[in-house]
């Protein structure tokens, strides 16, 4: 796990201590000219204060600020925690909540995915909660079962004593194992958060209840060495070990229509009671498919055409293109997601 770690902070010239970080993130525009935006219409309904709001929690700045989760610990008695990252401000924020993939852990990813320099820009709470195991990883297997669910309650009550939040906007995104456990939230903790963004990675559980309405925002590459479009799982050496195998299956070809992440987004359909879904060639390496929901719910497989097992317009991914495949610049993810999510609020 060490290994892999420092392969992917080197590649970005970062850091791998869990200690916060104050490099300035990137422009979040990371693609060209071709680059998709899309039109908000944000949730205009009144805030739902967090118990911070009431309590004088801080209000300035922070950056990948280490948190330990009250009372949590994992198998070896090690304390749970996660890194915050804050804008200034004292009226409720939005809350993005960025899971960490395979071997990952938070403070990689948070270099991978730079959301929390977008949030600072954009005005939202950023949280990249960490893993248990070696190597890190979150346990999507035990479904509604799960351990990192009661973990996630627990992170989300003490971001909410710790900051002045907006509980009723509150979203799950992330890469991988990350995405699977955006799913299992999607599944499990509906009434906790407002939207789902689950990058290369989209699944269904047993048991499933969504909320109604709910919204998911996924994508996934055609060429993913790693979790193949259509199913199916490639090398995990260089993600568990930190080398490649010396020789390497082919990537299957990809059926835009057929088992797989393709399937999981029709079963998340059919869950969510949409219609049968629309494709739009966005750009040559985008195809958006999209379905009519009921009021209030929202669908969208974003689909990367020749894409990898990335971060679309990440350049961290970029540079470890000879182990996660191309990242697409068409698009920037965490534009794209932002704008899905502005458009959603729980109940209050």
């Amino acid at each position: 796990m060490l290994a892999v770690l420092v392969l992917l902070a080197g590649a970005c010239g970062g850091d791998d201590d869990a200690g916060p970080s104050t490099t300035e993130a990137p422009s979040p525009s990371a693609g060209d000219d071709e680059e998709t935006t899309t039109t908000t219409a944000p949730a205009d309904g009144p805030a739902v204060p967090s118990a911070g709001c009431e309590a004088d929690a801080p209000t300035g700045e922070v950056t990948e600020e280490r948190r330990e989760v009250p009372g949590l610990t994992d198998d070896e008695g090690a304390p749970r925690w996660y890194l915050l990252t804050a804008p200034e401000g004292d009226e409720p924020l939005p809350v993005v909540v960025d899971f960490h993939g395979l071997s990952e852990g938070a403070q990689v990813h948070s270099m991978m995915t730079q959301m929390g320099g977008y949030g600072l820009e954009q005005g939202f709470v950023t949280v990249f909660p960490n893993g248990t195991g070696a190597p890190v990883m979150w346990d999507v297997g035990s479904g509604a079962d799960s351990p990192d669910l009661p973990y996630v309650d627990a992170l989300l009550d003490d971001v909410g004593a710790a900051r002045c939040i907006d509980t009723s906007r509150v979203y799950a995104t992330g890469l991988s194992n990350g995405a699977m456990m955006t799913s299992l939230l999607a599944c499990f903790r509906a009434d906790s958060f407002a939207a789902f963004a689950p990058v290369a990675g989209l699944e269904t559980y047993d048991g499933c209840e969504p909320s109604d309405p709910e919204a998911i925002w996924a994508v996934h590459g055609t060429e993913d060495p790693i979790l193949y479009f259509n199913g199916g799982v490639g090398d995990l050496s260089i993600v568990t070990e930190g080398e490649q195998a010396e020789t390497t299956e082919p990537i299957p070809e990809a059926d835009l229509d057929g088992d797989g992440y393709p399937a999981a987004a029709r079963e998340w359909a059919d869950l969510l009671g949409c219609d049968e879904p629309t494709d739009e060639e966005l750009t040559d390496e985008l195809i958006e498919r999209t379905w009519s929901c009921p009021d209030g719910s929202e669908l969208t497989f974003l689909i990367v055409v020749g894409g990898g097992h990335t971060w679309p317009g990440s350049e961290f991914s970029e540079q470890i293109v000879d182990i996660v495949g191309p990242t697409t610049t068409d698009i920037d993810a965490n534009e794209a997601m932002w704008e899905v999510f502005q458009r959603h609020q729980l109940p209050g």
